[in-house]
């Protein structure tokens, strides 16, 4: 892209909530002077995608682009950019802008944003146009929501960490995982399978508990100390009042009670899947044992920065299959069947293909 201004890009897009996504173009902004444009060269393909896509949460936008887990390398930059040069690998996640004013953002919790923040993509921006993901060759952000991706990640492996990455990283930065914890990641997919990597990599001591054995071996290569299978009736009895921290990371609705039954006092159980419909918790589950249940988002700008940098030292990148785009709907239907491991991520190179 060598014009100064973009007026469409080629893009995979849901035309209507439910239908198969299509090819087509969409707009993009001119660059502006605090603005650099990336060409995007993997997407990653999060569950809140298909959500979305299929407008399960409501007030889904048509033509609607996903994705959110976004990585390239910049190819222009604005006249007043100073984080970011061209050729630079770079990402982005799920926010694009916030109000910059509010006492969130003013802390580095734009995910908070008290004024709501922009999304990457089925949001509107501050001139009231439409936003479009990351399924699409090329994206425009302003460099204030574009992140460094270190040297020491591949592309490929570093875009679901813009989303499935910090999702986990931030609760459990936030509730202090470590040494002498005890951490449980409820459901092995694409976002718990990053939970047992950074969870190990912090220093605690990981449980997976997922519905069957089925994924043990994954499991316990990936970094989990311990694998129980949830539909044993015997595990809740057996491993009552365990855990210091439980992160929930799938999108049905569980029996509460008996997660929280898995907690030791004081212990947390937090909350980064979103199930479609409210959840019932029995308040004797709470406070019989000064337990908590919590929730969480991703990460702002900065603690994003942090999770990468981490990550890079660590060694740790996401789980893929990359695909070209092509076989997006395909790959939709195998993520909900729960046949992959553990993220799918789309060869953006793919996506101008005739």
């Amino acid at each position: 892209m060598t014009a100064h201004e973009l007026t469409a890009v080629p893009a995979y897009a849901a035309p209507a909530a439910k239908a198969p996504l299509e090819r087509t173009t969409i707009p993009r902004r001119a660059v502006g002077e605090h603005d650099v444009l990336i060409e995007i060269r993997y997407a990653g393909i999060c569950h809140s995608d298909i959500h979305q896509a299929r407008d399960e949460w409501g007030g889904a936008l048509f033509p609607m682009v996903p994705g959110h887990e976004i990585a390239g390398v910049v190819t222009r930059t604005g006249s007043a950019v100073t984080r970011h040069a061209v050729g630079d690998r770079v990402g982005v996640g799920c926010l694009v802008d916030s109000c910059r004013t509010c006492a969130q953002c003013r802390a580095g919790q734009e995910q908070y944003c008290l004024n709501g923040a922009t999304l990457t993509y089925n949001g509107l921006d501050k001139a009231g146009e439409r936003t479009y993901g990351g399924y699409s060759t090329h994206i425009v952000v302003d460099e204030n929501f574009v992140v460094g991706i270190p040297d020491g990640l591949a592309l490929d492996v570093a875009a679901p960490l813009l989303c499935a990455g910090i999702t986990l990283y931030s609760p459990l930065a936030h509730w202090q995982a470590g040494p002498g914890k005890k951490v449980a990641v409820v459901g092995l997919g694409g976002l718990g399978h990053m939970g047992v990597k950074i969870a190990h990599a912090m220093g605690a001591e990981v449980t997976v508990l997922s519905q069957s054995r089925r994924k043990e071996a994954d499991g316990r290569r990936l970094g989990a100390d311990h694998f129980h299978a949830t539909g044993d009736p015997a595990t809740f009895e057996k491993l009552s009042g365990t855990f210091d921290l439980i992160v929930n990371t799938v999108s049905a609705n569980l029996d509460m009670d008996a997660y929280l039954g898995l907690l030791g006092v004081g212990g947390t159980l937090i909350n980064v899947g979103a199930p479609e419909n409210p959840v019932p918790v029995g308040m004797f589950s709470l406070i019989g044992g000064r337990k908590s249940l919590a929730g969480s988002m991703i990460g702002g700008i900065a603690e994003t920065r942090e999770m990468l940098d981490f990550c890079a030292a660590h060694g740790i990148g996401a789980e893929i299959e990359v695909i070209p785009a092509e076989r997006v709907n395909e790959a939709y239907e195998r993520v909900l069947a729960g046949d992959v491991r553990y993220r799918f991520v789309i060869d953006a190179a793919t996506i101008a293909a005739a």
